[in-house]
């Protein structure tokens, strides 16, 4: 079984860790999806704080750190769900508050004739361990 998630993962944090730990209980294999730039610019509004390769370096020395049976990718520059027929995963783990157009991943694994369930995972102290919130301080701070 393979189960899949992605994220922008901008300043890699514990929510992050344990988001990552929720999803690889829904496969022996993980594979991780990294957001690029361009494409958190269209979906968000916004650039990244960090480059993506800074952020998929990051992800990948956590999971090795972690001892993690896990692989981290940047995603498609221009249809970032063609990683879904790359991999072709089992599960899709959704973020507990991972903003996705559901009817569009749904059309997108018909397309691909996938058969795969999407789960949508809990928070880890949301209150604390929330990117928004970290940046926030960060910035605050200086």
């Amino acid at each position: 079984m393979r189960a899949i998630c992605f994220g922008t993962f901008d300043y890699l944090h514990p929510g992050h860790l344990n988001y990552f730990k929720q999803a690889s209980k829904f496969g022996e294999e993980l594979i991780i999806i990294i957001a690029r730039d361009e494409n958190v610019h269209k979906n968000k509004g916004r650039y990244p704080t960090q480059p993506e390769k800074i952020r998929l370096e990051a992800v990948r020395r956590a999971l090795k750190s972690k001892n993690y049976s896990a692989q981290a990718f940047l995603g498609n520059k221009v249809n970032p769900w063609l990683v879904l027929k790359r991999f072709k995963p089992d599960f899709i783990c959704l973020g507990y508050d991972q903003k996705v157009d559901l009817s569009k991943l749904n059309n997108e694994i018909r397309r691909f004739r996938l058969f795969c369930k999407v789960k949508r995972l809990r928070p880890y102290r949301a209150a604390k361990y929330k990117s928004s919130l970290i940046k926030a301080r960060m910035f605050q701070s200086n």
